[in-house]
């Protein structure tokens, strides 16, 4: 397989266009066309990562921090990302980096710590807006339901658990085709009447260019009637954070020991305990202080993520418990989520945990 190739399976589970504006996703470093070896699934791409694919025969690292994150002007090996780039390039070694587009999937970072710490029934903790358009088009009758067809096939229609999802009604459209049209129906110069019905779609919005690719292949006229409007609508599928629930209730000092336990957190920070009991959870891996008040309008009573800075401990309000309990240690799983996701979308094909240490956080 190519880099290409395995850098579209890892984009069915977080496509690069989920990723937020101010990030650095997808291919870095790398022949996009070079016959993969072995990949080596890290959390970061240091300098002892890349030693750890050479040992291994690795030639492309999936990464979930971006090595490279802000523009290079040089490469002179003057700091360790230079040095990362410069050994990478050197070895033929090609780097992919996930970052906020697994942030964003539903399946992804926070899913896997929902996971982790047996939380049921997880949900998107901050849906997504204006990511949700509808499609708006009209088709001859006859044309309708293999038009319809075509947009589902292109991932158009999908709402929650349910596909194929549209809206159609029923009305006359009427056109005038000129001098050098090439009308499907009616004739030139004159005014034509026609059955038409009116589809209407939702989809999410990184597969507009397949689905428009599709609209006009599908459709019968030489030119297509549509609309496209940007939804209010957030999208329960796509965002940042999860909120789920526990099985059973337990105190805030119990479960916060519990946190510690199953996420290998050296230190837990936390705000008052309020002496309640802890049923629902959300968390949010990485820095998390921009999501105290989607935590708090959600009902949590605790709120596991990390990076608190001293007045963000204020914000719980006594309204939750706020719990920092490192960066790191929010997405330390990940990578395993990322290898055994490759490893069933791509049996029989060497895909590797990195067992380097990259936490560059230290305690006594």
């Amino acid at each position: 397989m190519t880099v290409n190739e395995i850098a579209k399976v890892l984009e069915e589970l977080a496509p690069l266009a989920h990723a937020e504006d101010f990030d650095n996703v997808g291919l870095l470093v790398g022949d996009p066309h070079m016959e993969v070896k072995g990949v080596l699934v890290t959390l970061d791409t240091l300098e002892n990562v890349v030693d750890e694919a050479i040992q291994k025969k690795c030639n492309l690292i999936v990464s979930f921090h971006p090595i490279i994150f802000k523009g290079l002007k040089r490469l002179t090996g003057s700091n360790y990302v230079e040095r990362v780039v410069l050994k990478a390039i050197v070895n033929n070694i090609a780097i992919y980096s996930m970052h906020t587009a697994l942030d964003n999937s539903k399946m992804g970072v926070n899913a896997k710590i929902c996971e982790v710490l047996g939380l049921k029934n997880p949900e998107i903790l901050i849906p997504r807006a204006k990511s949700i358009k509808k499609l708006i088009t009209y088709a001859p009758t006859a044309d309708a339901e293999s038009i319809k067809l075509a947009l589902f096939q292109a991932g158009a229609g999908e709402i929650g658990k349910y596909s194929n999802c549209s809206y159609s009604l029923e009305g006359i459209g009427s056109f005038k085709a000129g001098d050098n049209a090439n009308p499907t129906v009616g004739t030139i110069g004159e005014v034509h009447f026609e059955k038409e019905a009116q589809i209407n779609v939702i989809y999410s919005f990184e597969n507009e260019k397949a689905i428009l690719s599709a609209l006009f292949d599908a459709h019968p006229y030489e030119e297509v009637a549509y609309e496209i409007l940007t939804l209010e609508n957030s999208n329960q599928d796509l965002g940042m954070g999860m909120i789920g629930n526990l099985d059973v209730e337990m105190g805030e000092k119990e479960f916060l020991l519990l946190v510690k336990q199953r996420m290998n957190a050296s230190v837990v920070r936390h705000s008052q305990l309020l002496d309640k009991k802890v049923k629902k959870v959300a968390v949010l891996g990485g820095s998390g202080a921009f999501a105290i008040g989607a935590a708090k309008s959600a009902g949590a009573d605790i709120y596991v993520s990390a990076d608190f800075k001293y007045h963000d401990f204020y914000q719980a309000e006594n309204q939750l418990v706020i719990a920092d309990i490192g960066h790191f240690e929010t997405e330390q799983f990940t990578k395993d989520l990322l290898v055994d996701y490759l490893t069933k979308k791509i049996p029989n094909f060497a895909v590797s945990l990195s067992e380097s240490i990259t936490n560059p956080i230290k305690y006594l």
